[in-house]
């Protein structure tokens, strides 16, 4: 397993040069805003409301007891960390036009894991998450440990703690999930890497896009054609 982690001085020598010092600045106050409105008792209580996924598997994937640092990391990452709702995760799956056999999943920013566990449910040849934050990253293997359902088809599960647009992709056909992991210049650069990865290795490659809030910025990428969505999802294949 791959365990590159997060740095805090590499991430304000990267912001600051690409969005300058101001820019910055001002993407950490409002980080900051942010944790102090989700400290309240209503908005604690709201992230509390997808507790079903973790009690009937005994995980913990919810957003709702991480740490202030995590939290404080999240605000450098630009993402703050979500589940994927279980609905819609399996509704994406149902349009994805493929032999799961054959293919690879990959989930680009997996957080806690929720998506890697319920892919296990399909029959992926193998399944892959790769993630930033290193707290959220061994929560996850914690989660693979523990996960339990008459459903899981695949238990073939790899977890890699590292930058998501530095991370080599596998050889063979892939569905790569994202459930809105980053902000729109860093999903730029993986969409390049996803693009460039798919011109050195021919194979039929998707981008499964959940909760699409930068659809924008991958459908601004030629060689992506969109085959399915809706408000909650796209998905794309690459040509």
């Amino acid at each position: 397993m791959n365990r590159q982690g997060f740095s805090y001085r590499a991430w304000l020598r990267e912001s600051v040069k690409r969005r300058g010092v101001l820019r910055t600045t001002a993407a950490l106050a409002e980080g900051a805003f942010e944790i102090a409105r989700d400290s309240l008792p209503s908005r604690r209580r709201m992230r509390f409301g997808d507790l079903d996924f973790d009690w009937d598997y005994r995980v913990d994937t919810t957003w709702s007891n991480l740490p202030l640092r995590t939290r404080i990391r999240e605000v450098f990452v630009g993402r703050a960390y979500q589940p994927s709702d279980p609905l819609t995760f399996h509704q994406v799956m149902a349009q994805l036009p493929i032999d799961f056999r054959q293919f690879t999943f990959v989930d680009l920013g997996s957080g806690k894991g929720r998506a890697l566990l319920m892919a296990s449910d399909y029959p992926f040849r193998r399944i892959i998450g790769v993630e930033l934050l290193p707290e959220l990253h061994d929560i996850a293997q914690q989660n693979v440990r523990l996960y339990s359902s008459d459903r899981q088809q695949c238990r073939d599960i790899e977890l890699h703690c590292a930058d998501a647009r530095r991370f080599q992709l596998p050889p063979e056909p892939l569905v790569i999930f994202l459930f809105n992991p980053f902000p729109d210049d860093i999903l730029g650069d993986v969409m390049t890497m996803i693009e460039r990865s798919r011109r050195e290795t021919s194979r039929p490659v998707f981008v499964a896009y959940q909760n699409p809030v930068s659809e924008r910025v991958v459908a601004q990428f030629a060689s992506l054609r969109k085959i399915a969505g809706t408000i909650a999802y796209a998905i794309f294949e690459v040509m």
